[in-house]
């Protein structure tokens, strides 16, 4: 796994993208909106400076960083590249569907899509998708770069289906 894909650029997505680059991760945020890219962009380089401030990063460390990551407005034109894709988008399940449609008509499918949701069924947007065993939750925590916590969710329809059979 090698590129990363975040849609959203809000306060997750961008918390989402700081982590995954940070970890050496080429990371693409994606957002409809120039000026939300360019906050994005603004607020992952002052949380950056702040860690250097504390002094658990360097400034090496920030450039690194900030190198692997990249922000675009076309989600089309990155998609299809992509390893990993994580959803961060409003919490609108139309919006939501909508966005898991698209990714699973353009993308192939081995690539995993991730929703960042925390009260959208996970079943119910995979339902949206080919291969809906592609399709989990990742739930971070706020704020993503300090809280050292991730919640993984699975469609449970499809996690049924890896489930033995008990018989009594």
């Amino acid at each position: 796994m090698e590129k990363i894909l975040v849609i959203g650029a809000g306060t997750m997505g961008s918390g989402i993208a700081h982590v995954f680059a940070m970890s050496g991760f080429n990371t693409t945020i994606v957002d409809i909106s120039e000026m939300q890219l360019q906050k994005a962009k603004s607020t992952i380089e002052k949380n950056l400076d702040r860690q250097i401030a504390k002094g658990t990063l360097t400034n090496e460390m920030k450039s690194e960083t900030m190198e692997r990551l990249t922000f675009e407005m076309n989600l089309e034109e990155v998609a299809h590249h992509s390893d990993l894709i994580i959803e961060a988008a409003t919490e609108q399940f139309e919006l939501k569907s909508k966005i898991f449609n698209t990714l699973s008509n353009m993308t192939a499918s081995n690539v995993i899509l991730a929703t960042n949701t925390s009260s959208i069924s996970i079943t119910k947007l995979a339902s949206h998708v080919k291969n809906p065993e592609r399709v989990i939750g990742m739930h971070f925590m706020n704020p993503v770069p300090i809280m050292q916590l991730l919640e993984v969710i699975r469609d449970i329809i499809q996690a049924m289906k890896f489930v033995p059979r008990l018989w009594i």
